[in-house]
């Protein structure tokens, strides 16, 4: 099992600042979403991809999609940012919107190797689109606390 946190922060420095605090985002006071095995490479570019209408391909290789931040040689934990699109996408996103998207997205092949269920895909829809929007609204980016 992975934890996946999922966090706001002002800029990528503030981001690998959890680095230093035992627990990760969860132990600040930081704005954070907490989501197992939903990794912020391969998952998360899934959804950009369902949300966006656009190939994985193209989600993966979009700008701070899955960027590890912090230095391989000193994880896990690692931090990792998410694209400005998906985040742009999941903040404008309605309720009835994502629960168009929760589907799509479970059946990747990623969630269903770990049996996430509509009903789960939908909750971290809500979860990672009020993240979305709060980050928004104070100005901040996503990132990702990954660690097994």
């Amino acid at each position: 099992m992975t934890l996946c946190d999922y966090f706001s922060a002002a800029d990528d420095q503030a981001a690998v600042a959890v680095l230093q605090t035992p627990g990760g985002p969860g132990q600040t006071e930081l704005d954070v979403v907490f989501l197992k095995n939903i990794d912020p490479v391969v998952a998360i570019a899934q959804l950009e991809a369902v949300m966006t209408g656009c190939s994985y391909e193209e989600a993966s290789e979009r700008p701070r999609s899955g960027q590890l931040l912090s230095k391989p040689e000193d994880g896990p934990p690692f931090v990792v940012s998410l694209s400005d699109t998906l985040i742009d996408a999941l903040a404008a996103a309605t309720q009835g919107g994502l629960g168009r998207f929760a589907e799509p997205w479970s059946v990747t092949d990623e969630l269903r190797q770990i049996g996430i269920s509509i009903e789960d895909a939908a909750a971290a829809l809500r979860n990672l689109a009020g993240l979305a929007q709060r980050a928004q609204a104070s100005g901040q980016r996503l990132y990702c606390w990954w660690t097994l």
